[in-house]
């Protein structure tokens, strides 16, 4: 797509015209208000976490218009006609790029958003203006003409079949049936040709009125312009696809997959009334009082030595066919007593430690590292809360003074919109998480030194951790930034040591990015 920066050097380049009307820029048949936004970037915008500024397309040409004037006159010309200017350690980079110096510059910023141009109709007077040699027109009187030339050789009689009666007194070389053979023939091989010149006196002006009709027909699609494709009917200049709506479509997919997660739990399976349950069967125990059922067994085996109880579980088949003393083994008993009642001790009934970790439900709640450094970092867990909660900064220093006490682990409550509130975990200490809690850590507040992560997965390297871990630095606006993290992906939150009106809207950074790392990273977690 076409963007105003990019036309702009072109035509300074090819020397061309560019037309201002009626506070529009026009670029041939493409057309832009005088205050759009280019994607250039001003000077000292888009650092340490600014907002970018981008100059319009009326400022860029305004200094091309005065280029041959000075800095200090150029500034007082501009302010007086109400034009932003272009600053001066933009100027020499920005004439390079516009006067096709240098084919292109640091402070293009590629990935802003571009408005989309307006198309412009030309007029007839404009198509006249082309320079292309046109033809001249015909006058009706000879338009006419050669439509009355046209119609009477259409209304002229045809030949007559040839027959043998037609032909009268001919050559006395040649039968009349031959003669008519050979006209009859010449007849059907000129209805399947053509004449270059089949209209006697009229060609040239046939050919003219089929000239002027390509001709008219080229100046129609000449002025034909496509509006919309389809690629620029998706693209919008507010809205980013791969940023907003398939952001919105990944969470939507999520909660899809959760829902049917949570409907294929399998239920108990009940038994209809009209079904009689079949017993199970039950172990066979020593009873006292049902002694002659082990008596009747006895008698059964005739003697033989059988026993009854016996079972092949556990046997290979080369085993049992050879008849070893092992074929036939009593069942394996379990060491500790069985009480006469037939219940297990409680200590039996316990589970071991797998079976418990297996059957422990997994949390969903993530996690967010927080400094315990309280000296250097402007977050602790004395002020996590109220930073991340409430949104409002205040000191460590000021929560102590107050008696607040230092707690080891923190559940924050996110709200969120339609009052629903998400919960969060906070911690200082990452030597206690284990392998399970390590795939819940979502966000981590660094202060700068690398020996905080000291000990931690990915071999303590902080460019690997923050491929796994939004990354995130609350400095004063009037600090500067520490080195490393000025090296590192980690999103740089600055706050104002005494306008505190001013916390709400630099805090809510924090949850912006942590959202769209969690979309991207961390699906199945709740957020």
């Amino acid at each position: 797509m076409a963007d105003p920066l990019s036309l702009l050097r072109q035509y300074n380049v090819n020397k061309k015209e560019i037309i201002e009307r009626e506070n529009q820029i026009i670029f041939g048949e493409f057309s832009w208000p005088k205050n759009v936004k280019t994607n250039y970037l001003t000077y000292g915008s888009g650092k340490d976490g600014t907002s970018k500024e981008y100059y319009t397309l009326e400022c860029l040409l305004f200094l091309l218009k005065h280029v041959q004037l000075t800095h200090p006159v150029y500034v007082r010309q501009a302010a007086a006609e109400n034009i932003p200017v272009v600053r001066r350690p933009d100027r020499k980079d920005l004439l390079a790029y516009l006067n096709g110096e240098t084919a292109t510059s640091s402070s293009i910023d590629k990935s802003a958003p571009l408005e989309i141009p307006t198309q412009v109709k030309r007029t007839a007077e404009d198509g006249l203006d082309t320079g292309s040699s046109k033809k001249p027109r015909f006058e009706e009187t000879h338009v006419q003409k050669v439509k009355e030339q046209l119609a009477a050789r259409l209304d002229a009689p045809k030949e007559a079949s040839v027959t043998v009666d037609n032909i009268k007194s001919l050559s006395e070389a040649m039968s009349v049936e031959k003669i008519a053979a050979i006209k009859a023939k010449r007849l059907a091989k000129k209805r399947t040709t053509i004449k270059e010149n089949d209209d006697i006196g009229m060609g040239s002006d046939l050919r003219v009125i089929l000239d002027m009709d390509v001709d008219d027909t080229k100046d129609i699609v000449s002025r034909e312009r496509q509006w919309r494709t389809r690629t620029t009917i998706l693209q919008s200049s507010g809205k980013m696809f791969a940023k907003s709506i398939f952001a919105i479509l990944t969470s939507i997919k999520v909660r899809e997959e959760g829902r049917q997660k949570g409907l294929t739990v399998p239920t108990p399976m009940v038994t209809p009334r009209a079904t009689p349950m079949r017993p199970m069967p039950q172990p066979a125990v020593y009873n006292r009082y049902d002694q002659e059922r082990f008596i009747r067994q006895k008698e059964e085996t005739e003697g033989f030595k059988i026993d009854t109880m016996g079972t092949y579980h556990g046997m290979t088949l080369k085993s049992v066919t050879e008849g070893t003393n092992l074929a036939i083994r009593k069942p394996q008993t379990n060491p500790s007593p069985i009480p006469k009642s037939g219940l297990l001790p409680t200590s039996a009934a316990k589970l071991t430690p797998q079976q418990a970790a297996q059957n422990k439900r997994t949390s969903k709640t993530p996690i967010i590292i927080i400094p315990s450094a309280n000296n250097t970092s402007l977050i602790t867990m004395y002020n996590a809360k109220d930073i991340l909660q409430d949104m409002k900064f205040v000191t460590s220093e000021e929560k102590r003074a107050v008696g607040c006490k230092k707690e080891t682990d923190i559940l924050l409550q996110r709200r969120k919109e339609g009052g629903l509130t998400v919960p969060y975990r906070l911690i200082d200490n990452p030597q206690k998480l284990s392998n399970s809690d390590w795939d819940r850590v979502v966000a981590v507040f660094v202060m700068g030194p690398a020996w905080q992560f000291k000990g931690w997965p990915y071999d303590g390297n902080p460019v690997e951790i923050f491929s796994k871990i939004c990354g995130f630095h609350i400095k004063y606006d009037e600090m500067k930034t520490d080195p490393n993290v000025s090296r590192w992906a980690v999103t740089v939150i600055q706050l104002s040591r005494e306008k505190r009106h001013l916390d709400r809207a630099a805090l809510m950074m924090f949850w912006e990015h942590l959202d769209k790392h969690m979309i991207k990273n961390k699906p199945l977690l709740r957020f």
